[in-house]
């Protein structure tokens, strides 16, 4: 008996096959998980300022830090996409605050930077984007601060960009149309892949961006949206239904779609 179709590809409608040649694929909850990663590199920073900063622990918890950068994006709504920028500014107003030097700021972002990218990514994640680079550009958009060049799929992409460089966060376009003219392409030639319904498929779509739901923990759909165009597991999904394109002109066929 032939192998089953996964449900997720199979019951979604398939997008339009339109050549695709620039896919932008989110980062967290996408191609690893990120709560994990987060947790481990705000109890680092914690233990680190617990060290050098005592008073400042002794009054914020990871909880009451995160109340302090909301209102500070509150305050601040022209950083709000530059969560790195956030947390620097926030831990240099609570430093100042207490009386230590805000220099230490700097430092205590340099641990969570280096936290922040010790992610793992999904079992289906690297070989799946290995093939995916041999046909097409493949670019990272995430509104999180994760340097992808500093994590096991350094290789992976062929540009990285975040929403601290684009100007703003998903759902706003300016990210994928950072990486749309990076590539030299236009929306019917795109297809965004990510894991939020509101921030990457309705986003996207709204460019007239094809789009691909990763739903790995199978979500409901949000009642108040289209449904997806295609809705896949991981990222083998999207591979098959990628292989069913024709090659773009001049290219020829590779061989694991033979």
């Amino acid at each position: 008996m032939p192998a089953q179709t996964p449900a997720s590809d199979r019951l979604a409608p398939s997008p339009d096959p339109s050549p695709v040649r620039l896919i932008t694929i989110d980062l967290d909850d996408t191609v690893w998980p990120c709560a994990p990663v987060i947790q481990a590199a705000e109890e680092a920073l914690l233990a680190w300022l617990g060290a050098q900063a005592p008073r400042l622990t002794e009054r914020f918890d990871a909880a009451a830090l995160r109340e302090h950068r909301r209102a500070l994006i509150s305050e601040r709504p022209d950083i709000a996409h530059d969560v790195t920028q956030v947390r620097l500014l926030s831990l240099r107003a609570l430093l100042a605050e207490l009386d230590y030097d805000i220099a230490l700021a700097d430092a205590a972002m340099d641990l969570f930077r280096r936290q922040r990218n010790r992610v793992e990514p999904y079992a289906d994640v690297p070989p799946v984007l290995a093939r995916l680079r041999e046909r097409h550009r493949l670019v990272a958009v995430t509104n999180g601060n994760a340097d992808v060049h500093e994590t096991p799929l350094r290789d992976a992409f062929h540009r990285a960009l975040t929403a601290a460089e684009a100007g703003a966060a998903k759902p706003d376009p300016a990210l994928f149309q950072l990486a749309m003219d990076w590539a030299g392409v236009g929306p019917a030639e795109t297809l965004h892949v990510g894991d939020d319904p509101v921030r990457d498929v309705e986003a996207a779509r709204r460019l007239g961006i094809k789009a691909v739901w990763v739903n790995r923990a199978n979500q409901p759909w949000p009642e108040d949206l289209a449904p997806p165009q295609l809705a896949v597991d991981d990222l083998h999904g999207l591979a098959r239904w990628l292989d069913t394109l024709p090659p773009l002109a001049g290219e020829a066929t590779p061989d694991h779609a033979l």
